[in-house]
């Protein structure tokens, strides 16, 4: 999202202010200075406060990581980082190479995860453990980011993403499905109903976490001083960042060594988050291109399906936190409130990483839901089907669609 872009750009300058003073100490400390003694002597004298203070700095701009999320997150009482079960990739008529996992039994329950911008199927990692033994999980990667590949420079748009949902929910065969969407997650979910609203009889329900139905600008903190600056501050520094990525993406992993880039993260959960999740988000923010993610935040700019869910006819549920700067609650709000067929939970102390910090509320809400669309599925939660996932690697473990065989 476009706030955390922002708030990642100005903690990458701080933490190159911070690699430039350690640099300029160390150099004046090398070059010292000349001092005349009570002999009318010249002597070469070295300050050792510059020479250890550039030392303490260095050590910050490249080890800081290790330290910041212990001050910024609470200890870890379920872990959870990056890995990835089996996965294949599928083509799409976008010309992009989608990353898709399958993970559950055959037969049970079909939903499939879209996740938020910067992110990648990874951050599903919680409602992978948690609702595979109940339900047949997909989880994808959007285009440029993780191990999906953008076809072209116009697959980074909300219109291609919906194209690109409506590829994986065909190769997950006929059954309906529950999408489930975070940010630019659910913004793809409404664009795909917006542009294609007779897919509605393929699915089951409608799942939006923490997002929004128009620019993303005009409903996060500060949007009047965010929207006047997106013309004349914010598009040219993006696009700046598209010429000059492969410096931006250097910048990038320095501000992610130094922590810097953990403390922008931050403003984007709760009070719940550990730090676990909270490395695990900023490692994928700063390892996905900085080219795409500035694609992708200029096509948010120009994106609206304001109205997309006025004619509904799927049953959708929509979840906000309360506490979330990047879509606020209001949006949320205005988003159940465009139809008779949409409700709206409030989930207390999150921020926009709810889903993340607070996955045991967000994963029973989903699961939930989905039983309640699909009551022929109802049995199985209280009698579960044998687990196809491994909680602690994520290995799919069970037998595979042969539609879609990950």
């Amino acid at each position: 999202m476009p706030l955390l872009s922002i708030a990642r750009f100005l903690t990458a300058l701080l933490s190159l202010a911070i690699l430039v003073v350690a640099s300029y100490l160390l150099w004046s400390w090398r070059e010292g200075d000349l001092v005349r003694d009570a002999d009318g002597l010249l002597r070469h004298v070295r300050e050792d406060w510059r020479l250890w203070t550039a030392i303490g700095l260095f050590a910050w701009s490249f080890l800081g990581r290790s330290l910041v999320p212990l001050a910024l997150a609470r200890r870890d009482q379920r872990p959870t980082s990056p890995e990835r079960g089996r996965g294949q990739i599928i083509p799409s008529p976008t010309g992009s190479s989608l990353y898709v996992e399958t993970h559950g039994p055959i037969g049970a329950p079909l939903v499939i995860l879209t996740h938020g911008w910067g992110m990648d199927s990874t951050f599903w990692r919680y409602a992978r453990q948690d609702l595979a033994d109940r339900f047949r999980v997909i989880l994808w990667d959007l285009p440029g980011l993780g191990a999906s590949k953008a076809g072209s420079r116009d697959a980074i748009s909300l219109e291609a993403f919906a194209i690109d949902l409506a590829t994986v929910l065909e190769a997950a065969g006929r059954q309906p499905a529950v999408l489930v969407g975070h940010s630019i997650g659910g913004m793809t979910i409404q664009t795909l109903i917006r542009d294609n609203p007779q897919i509605q009889s393929r699915l089951a329900g409608l799942v939006l976490l923490n997002t929004t139905y128009t620019n993303p600008l005009k409903t996060m903190i500060f949007h009047s001083l965010l929207h006047a600056l997106q013309r004349p501050v914010l598009e040219p520094t993006m696009k700046l960042t598209i010429l000059l990525h492969p410096l931006a993406w250097l910048l990038k992993w320095q501000s992610y060594l130094s922590g810097s880039a953990h403390l922008a993260q931050r403003i984007g959960y709760g009070k719940f988050v550990t730090r676990s999740q909270l490395e695990h988000t900023t490692l994928l923010t700063t390892r996905n291109s900085p080219a795409v993610l500035a694609r992708g935040d200029l096509a948010m700019f120009g994106w609206d399906a304001t109205g997309a869910l006025a004619k509904l006819r799927t049953p959708a549920l929509v979840v906000g936190g309360d506490r979330d700067i990047v879509t606020k609650l209001e949006a949320n709000r205005a988003i159940a409130n465009e139809s008779d067929m949409a409700e709206l939970r409030v989930v207390e102390g999150v921020n926009h990483m709810g889903p993340m910090e607070r996955a045991d509320v967000y994963n029973q809400l989903i699961a939930e839901f989905a039983l309640r669309v699909q009551p022929t599925a109802s049995p199985g939660l209280s009698s579960p089907p044998q687990r196809a996932v491994d909680p602690d690697h994520g290995r799919s473990g069970g037998p595979q669609d042969p539609r879609l065989a990950l």
